[in-house]
């Protein structure tokens, strides 16, 4: 079993095939012209070997090589990426299978926000009328902890909506260092939630302890890659057009292991790649086509995603822009570049500028989760609790997102109607209309009962004229919290603290 996402018949394509073909050809010439600066020495011999051209330069201090990939090169390499990725999760219901044929939408976490928003009910009296006394939320911003990392994944496990967890804050606790962040936070991760966990990894050198976590979970090496519970993220690109030298060190890795990868890029419209629709998207795909190379090169056949990530800049600060409508046309367009690769994609949505929980959050995140997930992508991260573009986290707003992302599971539903499904009309106006009052609550209040129709909103939160959403939705927080956590069996935790080196022995649920 796996878990169901949203299946959609007929995906909303943005391009015309003509238009699909042209930002093709367009990506295969600017890996031909200009080519790619690679800056991994690996990644450059594996791609001469395979027939790019390469040449020597600098880069500051930097040796790099100018790479010319061939489109004989891309096209092997596409042919090679899997169209079928199995992401696995320590639940085996929680899974999810990725297929770029079947055009079924999972949504998820993410990013590695630097920010926690807490929210804290609290009595004001209005200085008109002292007998007027109303509570509202109070809002703080603090740095992220490796609690509320799990905290949030705590969180994830209970939202029904939520179909993979991407480490979502930033731990910048005292006693974490490069050296042990990634440990802590896949273990953080793992030990609160049974749904898929994707991470990134800060130092290279702790893949191997990531590994080994992962191994002791899923019960050994073979039963992980049967099971993948993990996997990575690498930004193996910077745009535009640099392949980045540990980031590409970790891709191979990764794809040697056989474990899943995203190729993401990222670039920002206007600064790091054009602005307008065509030149974002071919520049994506030449980007994300680069990492699928090196990835298949590495090792032919390797489970890799299309990861797109195109966001649009202000232009007076050169800030990143979510909430604008080229970031659902600059999404949805590269979902569906994969879709003609036959590579399964990861997307975004849901991400709001507003930096608190409000109308305009509200609006930006409603705008992209109802537009960017009709194009199918496989995977679709930054849906739960973002705000102030990436850098914060609201478990609140999280809550509502859940509610929200399921009314857009709701919108995206294909019509029930069929010739049973007319018999059943015809009987019931029928009835209807022999009926004294001749109306349909009866048969509606069914409906309602068997899921045919959206139940009301939860958090409507207007009494005595005031808005009280946001507390309804801290009343929630609070419920899932006080629920126990999904942690992993105290001889798994023990064996992972026993083998695994860096873990902070605070975050071992059954004590040092």
């Amino acid at each position: 079993m796996s878990r169901e996402g949203v299946t959609l018949e007929n995906p909303y394509r943005r391009l015309k095939e003509e238009q699909v073909e042209l930002i093709h050809h367009t990506s295969l010439e600017l890996l031909q012209d200009p080519g790619v600066l690679v800056f991994n020495e690996e990644a450059v011999s594996l791609l001469a070997d395979a027939g790019a051209k390469t040449t020597l330069t600098k880069e500051g201090e930097y040796e790099a090589w100018w790479v010319s990939i061939p489109p004989a090169v891309v096209q092997s390499a596409v042919e090679s990426a899997p169209s079928r990725v199995v992401m696995g999760a320590r639940e085996p219901d929680n899974a999810l299978v990725l297929d770029a044929r079947e055009y079924r939408v999972h949504f998820g976490t993410g990013s590695e926000t630097n920010f926690w928003l807490d929210i804290k009910p609290e009595s004001f009296v209005s200085e008109e009328n002292k007998d007027n006394r109303r509570v509202f939320p109070s809002i703080t911003k603090r740095r992220g902890t490796v609690s509320d990392l799990c905290r949030s994944a705590h969180l994830a496990e209970n939202l029904d909506n939520l179909d993979f967890f991407l480490r979502n804050v930033n731990i910048q606790d005292p006693d974490i260092t490069e050296s042990n962040k990634d440990v802590n936070k896949f273990f953080a991760s793992l030990n609160n939630t049974t749904k898929h966990v994707m991470g990134g990894l800060t130092d290279f050198k702790q893949m191997d302890s990531v590994l080994q976590m992962a191994e002791i979970i899923a019960g050994g090496r073979e039963e992980l890659l049967q099971n993948p519970l993990i996997s990575f993220i690498t930004s193996v690109i910077k745009s535009p057009l640099q392949v980045v030298d540990e980031t590409a060190a970790k891709l191979m890795a990764v794809a040697r292991l056989g474990l899943p990868v995203v190729i993401s890029s990222s670039p920002q419209g206007g600064s790091t790649a054009p602005i307008e629709e065509a030149g974002m998207v071919a520049q994506v795909n030449a980007e994300v086509l680069t990492g699928i190379v090196i990835n298949q090169l590495a090792r032919p056949g390797a489970p890799v995603i299309y990861g797109a990530v195109p966001v649009r800049a202000r232009m007076d600060d050169l800030h990143d822009m979510y909430g604008v409508p080229e970031f659902v046309y600059y999404t949805t367009s590269c979902a569906q570049m994969a879709s003609y690769y036959g590579v399964p994609c990861y997307s975004s949505a849901g991400v709001a500028d507003a930096r608190v929980p409000g109308m305009q959050a509200a609006a930006e995140k409603m705008f992209a989760h109802a537009t960017a997930p009709r194009a199918a992508p496989d995977l679709v991260h930054y849906a739960f609790g973002l705000l102030e573009k990436t850098n914060t986290f609201c478990p609140e707003q999280a809550v509502l997102d859940n509610h929200h992302i399921g009314m857009v599971k709701f919108l995206f539903r294909d019509p029930e109607i069929t010739g049973e499904d007319m018999e059943r009309v015809k009987k019931t106006v029928g009835e209807v209309m022999k009926s004294p009052h001749r109306l349909y609550a009866r048969y509606a209040r069914r409906m309602l009962r068997k899921g045919g129709i959206f139940p009301s909103y939860p958090f409507e939160g207007d009494k005595d004229d005031q808005d009280e959403t946001l507390l309804q939705a801290h009343e929630r927080v609070k419920e899932i919290m006080e629920k126990p956590p999904q942690h992993l069996p105290e001889e798994v935790c023990r064996k992972i603290f026993d083998q695994v080196e860096g873990l902070l022995p605070r975050i071992n649920p059954y004590g040092g």
